[in-house]
């Protein structure tokens, strides 16, 4: 990808794929396109650790720090916080990065399995390949939308999964970024676009109406490479009418950024010939 410039819409990786980029010679614009907004219901938090002293847990999967803050902020006000910990002491703790470990021990939580870098599913479900899940209670800390590739793991294995929403995804208070790279798509210097979700592609479709943009966008992605991180995003990037160049396989960060390089390698080396 030498020389291409390659639109990032990731907002919690986001710094990290740009690294990715520039250390294959390319140059990233990042538009940040989600935004975690607290969407947390006090009343369910009760009821769940209410259900989890008769029936603890097994394993709780912490997957982003401001969650893991979100959800003990909510037993704080619920004066749940003791018996939460409890609950947490008496299972197995895994973490997916180090800002969900960070909101744990400021709480004292002790942990007992850590993803590795890059902090993705893929290390998650690494972690968890010596767990024996049949029939145990595994509660997943959910991450704006529910992880679909940790959620069809954990069922494979015979896990019974209790999602807790804390946040979802919503739009950027500062939405500026994406404007500019409508306006870059516009004037086609933007080489390929690289989705890593299906709610960034819902979330850049929705400032480009709300500038009166929408169809131009479809037509200037219709010139763009456009790759997508795995088959939930592309099916989305379809239904907008917005054709699908390559997708990552497996779906994950490293062949996802190592597809979109092949890509460009492999149109360099056809221009040459």
């Amino acid at each position: 990808m030498k020389d291409k410039t390659v639109a990032i819409l990731e907002s919690r990786l986001g710094n990290q794929i740009a690294d990715l980029v520039r250390k294959h010679g390319g140059t990233p614009f990042v538009a940040p396109a989600l935004a975690e907004i607290p969407d947390v219901d006090p009343a369910h938090i009760r009821e769940l650790i209410d259900d989890w002293k008769s029936t603890p847990p097994d394993v709780f999967i912490f997957q982003t720090g401001v969650g893991a803050r979100a959800l003990f902020e909510a037993t704080d006000g619920l004066g749940l916080t003791d018996d939460f910990l409890r609950l947490l002491n008496a299972a197995q703790v895994l973490v997916r990065g180090p800002k969900p470990t960070a909101a744990l021990r400021s709480r004292k939580v002790r942990i007992d399995l850590a993803a590795n870098a890059p902090f993705t599913t893929h290390e998650v479900l690494a972690e968890l390949v010596n767990l024996r899940l049949m029939g145990k209670r595994v509660v997943v800390q959910r991450y704006g939308e529910t992880n679909r590739e940790l959620q069809a793991a954990l069922a494979a294995k015979g896990a019974q999964v209790v999602e807790i929403k804390i946040y979802r995804w919503g739009l950027p208070d500062d939405t500026m970024p994406l404007q500019q790279l409508i306006g870059a798509l516009d004037r086609d210097e933007i080489d390929l676009v690289a989705f890593t979700s299906a709610s960034q592609a819902i979330n850049l479709f929705a400032v480009a109406q709300q500038g009166g943009k929408e169809d131009s966008l479809r037509r200037s992605l219709g010139r763009t490479l456009v790759a997508s991180i795995g088959p939930v995003c592309s099916a989305t990037l379809r239904k907008l009418a917005v054709r699908v160049d390559l997708e990552a396989h497996p779906p994950k960060l490293a062949a996802f950024v190592d597809a979109i390089n092949a890509a460009f390698t492999r149109a360099s080396l056809l221009n040459k010939s």
